[in-house]
């Protein structure tokens, strides 16, 4: 499951919103769709990337993945009940390294989309909605399509944000959530900060 989730969680960045300014004018499922095609186009055509460039890479992963997620709310979720018990310097510490770990993770995959298909399953949402789930089908030659889910919330004024996908039925943020209670387990909140920092902290 975790290799599922570090090869498909890059499409949900592919398959989510660029910029705040076009989340507020479109749908999630629009946006989803325009970003995909114009991100796997990217990976298609640019033999650097193909050859595993970091320098662009990580271009890439700035300017397309990073602008569609709530860190905050998904390093809030994974670390659950014991979030209100971090001070405001550990949650921001937490968040960055939740971040990091999520950047590092759709970097690595990032050239490995190219032969995949995503497609979009119909779109359900009632106006004023601002808790929604976009579901796809990822698929490529010789396996078995896998259901992917991203559930997006509208904020006030920063349009439409991710902030957890469901891979064939399991939870991100509950797959993380288990990892991270065991590390608060053993060593508090600064323990779970700690595991975190040596783990982005590897090659």
């Amino acid at each position: 499951m975790y290799r599922l989730l570090k090869h498909f969680i890059f499409m949900l960045a592919a398959g989510a919103l660029s910029a705040s300014a076009q989340a507020a004018e479109l749908s999630p499922d629009v946006l989803a769709r325009n970003v995909t095609n114009d991100v796997l186009r990217i990976v298609r055509h640019d033999k650097e990337i193909a050859n595993g460039n970091a320098a662009k890479v990580n271009i890439l992963v700035e300017q397309k993945i990073l602008p569609l997620f709530d860190f905050r709310h998904m390093a809030q979720l994974a670390v659950a009940k014991h979030w209100p018990k971090a001070t405001p310097e550990q949650q921001e510490s937490l968040t960055n390294q939740f971040r990091a770990m999520l950047v590092r993770t759709y970097a690595s995959s990032l050239t490995s989309v190219a032969d995949y298909k995503i497609e979009f399953k119909p779109f359900r949402a009632s106006p004023g909605d601002s808790d929604v789930t976009v579901s796809t089908e990822v698929s490529k030659p010789g396996a078995p399509p896998i259901p992917i889910d991203y559930r997006l919330e509208k904020a006030s004024d920063n349009g439409w944000k991710v902030f957890d996908v469901i891979v064939d039925n399991v939870s991100l943020v509950t797959v993380y959530r288990n990892s991270f209670n065991s590390e608060v387990r053993k060593g508090g909140i600064d323990g779970l900060i700690a595991a975190l920092e040596r783990r982005n902290k590897k090659p």
